[in-house]
């Protein structure tokens, strides 16, 4: 046989733009500018740098930017090198322009490790090729690419899901294969919860809020269940589950994890993804994060796990240039919401073919349909589109709908003009729900929502000289993107294409709007005149910087060196280490985020002073304590920093109330929407509407306590009560009279019905067995017959015409809170909403005592 000849060493230019000047097959000409400026920064800066970032706009080339970094650093140190991207779609892209249109030679790796070739092992093996592959390829407890040289991280932005799903395990009360693992788990939990939270998370719930519920199980709670929620998931996760690999990560580390629950859903996983503890990550020589967004708050590196990322500078210019234009649409700011539903369908025949993004499945379902008998388009899935893309891009109709995912789908050019976006979660998981909704920690999230938002809104502009339009609804994402305040923060390009966007939409009917698309579709003169005064705003248009992005930068290699001493089990070095960041933050907007961090310092003081450590249990009282003064409304929070054998104080107890009754109200007006005044505006005039017509007085009653942030209801049953208000342990129950004239009686049965509705309640109504329950009679009656007054020493009086005029000062209450109102989570705005309840004498224990004080039998004159 013939042998081989030894491969001979080739020269290799002394930077990776030099490189591409030698790559004989490639299309392009020549880098760009801002991409040259890019490799020549990393090599002068970040060559022997463990962790960089680097910052490039999606659709400048930041893709070849990273393969010539990878190619150059494999061929000059014959070192190994992993490209990541987030889903399949993306691999095989980033393989087919490596090859089309650079002229490089790269290994692309999806499926099973078993279907990889012998030819594509070796040639990553032997640093020949770079490998491309997802992030779950990496991130696995068994990876082919157990040790390579280079990680670069591309759209590190969208790497946290990937990334912390190796340490995460979610149990969904709704999955088939989940179900016995949940009722496992819950009965485990149900020592460590309330009796409403627990019927809450085992699906024994009747409000929109207990559906929409989340709340964390206390580590000190945690620690006493530990050793049986062990036992119980190892026994219920098999060798045939998919949680058996996360289980792996995590199963010995229960301790140094925070748990969360919801009304669907058990979330386990560290606060941080501990990714020093897998090899294949952490022992890399260098990995390298791209994105067209890093933010300045250490939020990458609470992504993924690595202390000290140094950013590199983006490239000139591209602080106020943008990627392709942007055409935005808002119908519901002016149409309604079957004209909206309209004005969708013509859009959709004028473009052919567009994408619409949508966050939930039974969204995405109803949607489909819609199209397909409305249209009769072929509609496209998420699924379809990571592994048919061409197919989609091939078909004029067609319409992709894809369900809770705002990124790794690129549709440039003709591929697709019109972009849907219905709805964008803030929160992608429980524990950010969980931090923003119930912590006020939204600071934190600043950055990571921003950067959602600008990749959904960029999925069909790609490049550019790229165009599409983006029709916004849904009840988070137009709110979020007409917030003057909030604009401010957009790169100037994106303030101005908002504000052009939010002027065509405004007080204009659907032919306008479908007429605009048309001239923004053909791309002609008259579209180069609007275009003119996009480019004009963003001259005139200033990026500003988050709040406290320099506190929580500073702050950030502290955390993460809390959560490694709380995963060693080291609770003193984990006490010190929360403390440390305890020191960064003084900013007053991080109120909600030191709350958190008073909290982990006193766990982790408490876990210390279990394990034997001494002096660290008034410590941990002291951290308590703190968390509770900084974030209200928490119950758990007041239990602990008084300790498990003290009761609350009567103050603390109502501020717990007074906070849940704050919470409900926050998400109400959430639920109703900023972008426009109807939703609001006609609840209000239910409510007003009703309480003068005493056939709808009942129902406007409901009404009129959900809008006052109480759990209300009215079940029509046989000797079931009027309406009644609820919240916490506190509930009001009416007995209503509204039909009556003032001068009705009250009779003996009116008065022993209002004296049975607290044993109904207990009986029917969920939760409140052991409340304290007040009767309230509201009638214009002055008068009451002998038989009725030994009756009515247990019912409160509430004279029809005060309980009228008392609900104007409540709705007018409501109406000047809601204009303050930002998002959820502001601690400022709670505190203003609760000294405002009060002032309103509509808080639920202010009201609640007042009523108790009100014995009808003291208010009504005694007839034969």
């Amino acid at each position: 046989m013939a042998f081989k000849k030894p491969t001979v060493p080739t020269t290799v230019p002394e930077s990776p733009d030099r490189l591409f000047r030698d790559l004989p097959r490639r299309k392009l000409p020549s880098l760009f500018d801002h991409q040259g400026q890019m490799l020549r920064t990393y090599v002068a800066k970040a060559l022997d740098v463990p962790d960089v970032a680097l910052q490039l706009p999606t659709g400048s080339g930041k893709t070849l930017v990273g393969l010539l970094l990878a190619e150059w650093r494999r061929r000059k140190k014959q070192e190994k090198v992993v490209y990541l991207c987030p889903t399949r779609q993306l691999v095989n892209q980033v393989v087919e322009e490596a090859s089309s249109k650079y002229g490089l030679a790269v290994e692309g790796f999806t499926g099973k490790v078993k279907h990889y070739t012998p030819e594509a092992k070796a040639a990553y093996h032997n640093a020949d090729r770079i490998a491309v592959t997802t992030y779950n390829s990496l991130f696995n407890t068994n990876p082919f690419f157990a040790d390579p040289d280079i990680v670069i991280v591309d759209d590190a932005h969208a790497s946290e899901n990937y990334i912390a799903s190796q340490w995460t395990l979610s149990i969904s009360r709704f999955v088939d294969e989940d179900k016995v693992l949940f009722k496992a788990v819950a009965s485990v939990l149900k020592g460590a919860l309330n009796t409403t939270n627990y019927r809450r998370l085992t699906g024994k719930w009747e409000s929109i809020d207990d559906a929409t519920w989340v709340d964390k199980v206390p580590t000190a709670q945690l620690a006493k269940i530990i050793d049986e929620l062990h036992a119980a998931m190892a026994e219920n996760i098999g060798d045939d589950s998919d949680h058996r690999y996360a289980w792996r990560m995590i199963g010995d580390h229960l301790g140094a994890c925070q748990l969360y629950v919801s009304s669907s859903e058990v979330l386990i996983r560290p606060l941080i993804p501990p990714t020093w503890t897998h090899g294949p990550f952490a022992n890399a020589t260098q990995r390298i994060f791209m994105s067209a967004t890093l933010g300045g708050g250490g939020d990458l590196e609470r992504l993924t796990g690595r202390p000290r990322i140094k950013r590199l500078p983006i490239p000139e210019g591209w602080d106020r240039q943008g990627i392709g234009r942007r055409f935005f649409i808002f119908p519901e700011k002016s149409l309604k919401e079957d004209e909206v539903a309209d004005l969708r369908r013509a859009l959709m025949r004028k473009a052919k073919r567009s994408l619409v993004l949508i966050p939930s499945n039974d969204g995405a379902e109803a949607l489909t349909k819609d199209i397909k008998e409305n249209l009769k388009y072929p509609v496209y899935s998420g699924n379809d589109l990571e592994s048919r893309k061409a197919d989609f891009v091939s078909k004029s109709p067609a319409v992709a709908v894809v369900a809770n995912r705002y990124d790794g789908i690129d549709l440039p050019d003709d591929d697709c003009r019109l972009l849907f976006i219905e709805g964008l979660p803030r929160a992608a998981n429980l524990q950010e729900r969980f931090l923003m909704n119930r912590m006020g920690a939204n600071l934190l999230f600043n950055e990571r929502v921003q950067t959602r938002v600008l990749q959904a809104v960029g999925r069909c502009t790609r490049g550019l000289n790229d165009y599409s339009a983006v029709v916004v609804t849904g009840e988070d994402l137009p709110a979020y993107l007409t917030d003057r305040k909030r604009r401010s923060y957009f790169h100037p390009e994106l303030q101005a294409e908002l504000e052009f966007g939010i002027e065509q939409s405004t007080k204009v009917e659907a032919d306008a709007l479908l007429e605009n698309f048309k001239i923004f579709l053909e791309h002609d003169d008259e579209w180069e005149e609007a275009n003119q005064g996009i480019l004009d705003a963003r001259d005139r248009a200033d990026q500003a910087e988050f709040p406290a992005m320099t506190q929580l930068a500073a702050a950030v290699t502290h955390e993460i060196e809390w959560q490694k001493a709380l995963w060693d089990g080291d609770y003193t070095r984990a006490f010190d280490a929360a403390r440390d960041v305890l020191g960064k933050l003084d900013d007053p907007g991080l109120r909600g985020y030191r709350a958190l961090w008073h909290y982990l310092a006193g766990s982790a003081a408490d876990l210390a002073s279990a394990d034997g450590e001494k002096g660290l249990e008034k410590s941990a009282r002291d951290q308590f304590k703190r968390a509770k003064e900084a974030s209200n409304g928490i119950t758990w929070l007041i239990s602990l920093a008084r300790g498990s054998a003290e009761a609350p104080t009567p103050a603390e107890r109502k501020q717990s109330i007074v906070m849940q009754q704050v919470e409900r109200l926050e998400a109400y007006l959430h639920k109703l929407g900023t972008l426009h005044n109807r939703s609001f505006a006609a609840r209000e005039r239910k409510i007003r509407e009703g309480l003068e017509d005493p056939v709808c007085f009942e129902t406007a009653q409901v009404v009129l306590g959900e809008h006052l942030g109480f759990e209300a209801g009215k079940k029509e049953d046989d000797a079931s009560p009027d309406p009644w208000w609820r919240v916490g342990d506190l509930v009001l129950v009416f007995e209503d009279h509204a039909n009556a004239g003032s001068n009705a009686t009250i009779d003996a049965t009116k008065a022993r019905q209002a004296t049975s509705h607290p044993d109904w309640v207990r009986e029917h109504v969920p939760g409140t067995a052991t409340a304290n329950i007040q009767s309230v009679l509201v009638t214009p009656a002055t008068k009451a017959k002998k038989g009725a007054i030994p009756h009515l020493g247990r019912v409160a009086f509430w004279s029809l015409k005060d309980f009228k005029d008392w609900a104007d000062g409540a709705l007018d209450t409501v109406r000047e809170l809601r204009r303050q109102f930002g998002e959820p989570g502001d601690l400022d705005w709670r505190a203003k909403a609760a000294a405002a309840l009060e002032k309103a004498g509509a808080d639920a224990p202010g009201l609640y005592d007042r009523l108790a004080r009100q014995p009808a039998r003291d208010h009504l004159k005694e007839v034969a």
